[in-house]
Order: structure tokens, then sequence, then C-alpha cells
């Protein structure tokens, strides 16, 4: 197979990881051949290789003489004599340019420059220390995407506070399920948002939620939309932001606190699909220094870049764009729906902000080319270098798309890790070729390998996405879980002394990765595992299908393969279409892959980021309790599935 990109010899020789191996061969003197020779001696010789990232990226703080101390996957403490801040870092750069440019929609628009944005997180982070909150406390922020979300996250950071969010989409229990948890002292909210030209107000369930958090001292509400000012008084304990930060003196500079590496930075949840959400605390070090690499290193950021994630305050990828700052790039923030304008909005916005990293997810990359969008066609997109997609599986023909449609000369970085670790296993490689349907490389640092079930590593071969050596961002700990029981059981339980994903994968010939789905929604018939994704790929090629979710249903001592299928409204499903849908899946797949049972659907079940929930389907379809309907961003989908005729023969 060829590439179907390759980095030209400019951009190869430009490029942050060129410098960086130029600069370790100097350092440690060795000669690194190739992006393979880095990376082997990026995961054998991590007390040479992290403190590389650190002088590298030029942190503010002080490493210590250790790398790491202790041993195993629970039992290595990571920089043990270091001190930093986490936003001292991210706030290093002064000046005019702009810092934040921030998108609602089309109803506003504002930026902020670095000596704004240092003189706002200043006066906020002075406003919380006279409310008492210090290190450890924890902040809350239920929030769009915007630059208040953000210094809110900083002011936080400065004092070595405990930071944790959630998009304003999400209902009253899904907050109270996360946040309830982990007791805040100080919540943020605005008084709404805007989604899809609509103005969507928060203030009544903000009411309700603060009502059932007694942790919580003070509500500071962030005023967007324009809501009524005076209903902030039913809100208990409510403050406008302006009146908040008028309650302590005015500061011009930040005191940051220099703490330990692992000290608590943010609380991140998972998605809670199967019970209340697990509550994963990450450190502000093994963060901050994944970030820089993944950032400089992967994705080739530099000063100045501009930088854009498609993403709400509920996902993990919005710490992560945050995190670009420390790298010097402009945040670019888009809060609200990304098909506004047929799906043109964020292609306006790369092109009148000057983006030069695009991220979105795949299913958004899958939507624009169902509806025929050609970006190469209606925009410049002249400083678009690097477009990243994560969330889901990018399929082979959402490369063919980006490359055809959006642009020819980019690196498209199909990326992958998690809300587990708040960053990537596997990712981008600017100086190496892109193959259609494949991530290129597994993340430096990151001992990444592929294990078959008896635990043996594999190649070429689908098994379990592993990790057999401990890595500076690993979770620090789940919140409330004693004697560590519950991080054991979610990765270290299945294989000894080794992370174990839950990801469904293959390690290709080319030294890149295909992820087929999730391990728990992995296919069983007849004893083959079959990843999800290897079936949406096939059936979402045909243009009446809009989206798919595919479920294993137990049948007959068995598991029989079961599709659904969301089609274009003016499309049935009928005889000659099923046999249409299963005629590609079995032409290039196997006939194994062929589902036994194929049913329409208005709406495919998923979660507030975007995920299809394979998972709450399979227990709705098998008579099991889905726990935690509030995870999801359409529960009224999951009503279709519920006793179904066609699942009883």
């Amino acid at each position: 197979m060829s590439p179907i990109w390759m980095p030209s010899a400019n951009r190869i020789a430009s490029a942050n990881l060129t410098d960086f191996m130029a600069r370790m061969e100097a350092r440690w003197g060795r000669r690194f051949a190739d992006y393979a020779s880095l990376h082997r001696w990026s995961v054998t010789q991590p007390a040479e290789f992290w403190p590389s990232i650190w002088e590298y990226a030029e942190l503010i703080g002080v490493p210590g003489r250790l790398t790491f101390t202790g041993a195993g996957m629970l039992g290595t403490r990571w920089f043990p004599e270091a001190s930093l801040n986490f936003a001292e870092n991210l706030l290093r750069f002064r000046g005019d340019d702009k810092a934040l440019v921030f998108w609602g929609e089309n109803s506003v628009r504002r930026t902020l420059s670095h000596d704004q944005l240092y003189g706002r997180v200043a006066q906020l982070a002075a406003a919380m220390r006279a409310e008492g909150v210090g290190a450890g406390d924890r902040v809350a922020a239920y929030m769009p995407n915007m630059p208040e979300t953000v210094i809110a996250f900083l002011a936080a950071a400065s004092i070595g506070a405990i930071f944790t969010s959630a998009s304003p989409d999400f209902g009253v229990q899904g907050v109270l399920d996360r946040f309830g948890q982990i007791e805040p002292k100080l919540l943020f909210v605005a008084d709404g948002y805007f989604y899809n030209g609509k103005t969507i107000d928060s203030l009544a369930r903000v009411a309700e939620i603060v009502e059932r958090l007694p942790s919580v001292r003070k509500t500071v509400v962030t005023p967007y939309v324009g809501v009524d000012g005076h209903r902030i008084e039913a809100i208990r304990n409510g403050i406008m932001l302006g009146s908040f930060l008028q309650s302590a003196s005015a500061e011009s500079r930040i005191e940051f606190a220099r703490l330990p590496f692992d000290h608590p930075l943010v609380i991140m949840y998972s998605s809670g699909t199967t019970g209340v959400p697990k509550c994963i605390v990450h450190g502000a070090g093994g963060a901050l220094l994944q970030h820089v690499k993944e950032h400089r290193l992967h994705g080739d950021i530099k000063r100045g870049d501009r930088m854009f994630y498609f993403t709400t305050c509920g996902w993990m990828m919005w710490n992560w764009l945050v995190s670009g700052m420390a790298s010097g790039a402009t945040l670019l923030l888009y809060d609200g729906s990304p098909f506004l304008g047929r799906g043109k909005i964020l292609f306006d916005l790369a092109d009148a902000e000057g983006m030069t990293h695009f991220g979105t997810s795949a299913k958004f990359i899958d939507a624009i080319a169902k509806v025929g969008l050609a970006p190469i066609e209606s925009h410049r997109l002249d400083r678009l270098r690097v477009m990243f997609s994560t969330g889901s599986p990018l399929v082979a023909e959402s490369f063919d798309y980006v490359y055809a449609r959006v642009k020819g000369d980019l690196q498209l970085a199909s990326i992958s890790g998690g809300t587990d670790i708040l960053s990537c296993f596997v990712g981008g490689n600017p100086i190496g070729p892109v193959y259609r349907g494949e991530i290129q490389c597994a993340g430096l640092g990151m001992a990444v390998d592929v294990f078959n079930p008896e635990g043996d590593p594999i190649r070429r071969e689908k098994g379990e996405l592993v990790c057999t050596r401990p890595f500076p961002v690993m979770p620090l700990r789940f919140w409330n879980d004693q004697d560590n029981a519950k991080y054991r059981a979610a990765y270290l339980d299945r294989f000894p002394e080794t992370w174990c994903h839950g990801d469904f994968a293959e390690w290709t010939a080319h030294d890149g990765f295909v992820i087929y789905g999730r391990s728990d929604a992995t296919l069983n018939p007849g004893g083959v595992r079959i990843g999800t994704a290897e079936i949406y790929r096939q059936v979402e090629k045909l243009p009446e299908v809009l989206e798919s979710l595919v479920i294993g249903q137990a049948w007959e001592n068995d598991v029989r393969v079961v599709l659904f299928v969301k089609l274009r409204a003016d499309v049935v499903l009928d005889e000659p279409m099923v046999a249409r849908v299963k005629e590609v899946i079995r032409d290039n797949t196997t006939p194994r892959h062929v589902p036994a049972k194929i049913l329409q659907v208005t709406d495919i079940p998923r979660t507030k980021s975007g995920k299809i929930v394979e998972l709450a389907v399979r227990n709705i379809v098998h008579g099991e309790p889905v726990r935690n309907l509030e995870a999801l961003a359409n529960p009224e989908a999951l009503d279709f599935f519920r006793d179904r005729p066609e699942l009883m023969n």
C-alpha cells in the first residue's frame, strides 16, 4: 500500500520532531535513524526521555534530580522532587498577540490578548482566594466552551485547586452524578448558550442543581446570552461574575502556587452509561508534560499557530485544547452547532482566523462527507497544516474524503487515547507518511502493544490495545476509591502489570494502528471477534445510510449480529435496501460480518460527547437496565430498542 500523504522535505526539515531528534542525538550521543528508533529509546530510557521533554518545552518549574522512583504500574512516582504550576506554564507568554479567539455560533465574537487573559486570571484567582478556595479544593464549571471557562480553569490551577467541568447541555441529574461526588466549593455557570441558531436558558437547571449541591458556597454566573439578570436571585448563593470579582482587591499579578508534580489538576468522568460515572483524578505535571509532547512533537504546534478543536467542556479534548497555550498557540474556541451554515461554519472560522490545526471527530468528517461538503472548493484553508480526528475510528474512506475534498496537503492525524489518560496512546507523526485508515504511530514514551487473549504480543492481528510500562499521565486515582480497587479493575486486572485500555486494535505493517472499536462492544458470532468499526465502515459507504449502530444479540447459545441504520429522510428500509447493505458487508469483509437482522431507526443514541452507545442498546435489547440515562444526549432514542418484536425471532 502506498501512502496517501507524505510530508515534503521542507516540512520534515522544519518540524519540531526533527529538531528534537537532532538535539537528543547531541545530548545523549544516540543515533536516531527514524521515528521507530526514537520511540524505542523513549520507552526503554524513560530517565533520559521525560526530562528531555521538560527541557525541550522549557517548562517553568524545578524538575529535580530524579525522573521516577518505585516500580510497577501503581508503584511508580514521577519527578518526586519536582515543583511546578500548570497555569504558570500556560500563561507564560505576554503581549498584545491574541491568546483566545471565541465564536459563539454567529451571535458572539470576542478576542483576548495574552496580557488581557493574564489580567483576568489574576483577578479571578484573587477572588477565589478571598472566598477561601485553596489547594485541593474543587472548583466546578457548568459552562459553554468560552473564554470565561478557560479563565476559571487557569485561576483554579494557579492556586492549586482542582478543576472539573461539564457542558451546559447536561441535565440536572447528569451534573449531580458528577459534581455531587466531588463536592465543589465554587460553581461557575453561564446564563445560557446558543445551539443551531437557538438561545437556550440554563438558569432554571442551575437553580435546581445548586439546591442539591450543599458544598457550593457561591454560584458565579457569567452573562452570555442575555437572560434577565434578576433571575440570579433565585439561585442559592448566586452572584454575577462582575460582582464576584469586585469582592476581592484588584490584582495584576498572579501568585502561582508551586506544587508537586503529582498535585491534582482536574477531575474527569467516565461515560457513565453503565452506572454513576467514575471520577478520574489527573495530576498537573503528568498532564502538562504529556500535552506539550503531543502538541509540539506529534502535532508540530509552534509559537503563533492557531489551534482549534471542536469540543464541549464535558469532553477531555477541551483540556487537551487549552494546554495548547503552553506551546504558544492561539486557541480558537467555538461553542454551538458544528453544522451551522450547512456544515461550513467551522471552515469559515478556519479562514477568518488563520487556523493551522483543525481538530474534530470522525463522525463530523463522515457527516460532512455525506452531505457533499467540499471545503477545498469553497474555502482557502491556506494556513491549515494539520487535521486531528478522534472520538471514534476514522475509516479509510474518510481519509480519501479529507484529501480529495478538504485539502490535499495536510497531515491527517487520527489520534486515540481517552479520558482515562487525558491524552493519547497513538497519534500523529509529522515527519512520517499517512496511510489511509491508519493511525500513524505509537506515542513517544508510551510502551504501546497489542495482546492476544493470552497476553502475548501480536502484529497484524486484532487484539487488545495495551501499555506495558508506567507513564507520567496515568491517573493519580479515582475519587473515593478505597485501595485503588476500582482503578485496578478498570485498567490493570486483565494482564499482570499492564494497562489494558479496552480498545480492539491492530498493529499494522507500517508501524501504525487501526482501532476497531471498544473491546466490550466487540461482536463474537461463532466465536470470531469482530470490531464494530469493521461493519460501520462498510455500511456507511452507502449514500442512503446516515449513521448506524451494531450489537451482538445472544441467540440460540451463540451471538447474532444486529444492525440498526438511520437512513436519509427519503429512503425506506425495504428488501432491496436490506440486500444492498448485506451485499456491501459480505463483499468487503466476511460472511460472519453480515447481520442476521437489520432494522431502520429514526435516531442513534449517543453520549454528550457524540459517541454512540452500543452497550446501552445491547442492554436494552437484552432486557437489562441502563443505569445512567443522564449521560446520553438523546436518551429518548433508546425507546425504539425496547421489546422489539423483530428481535424476538
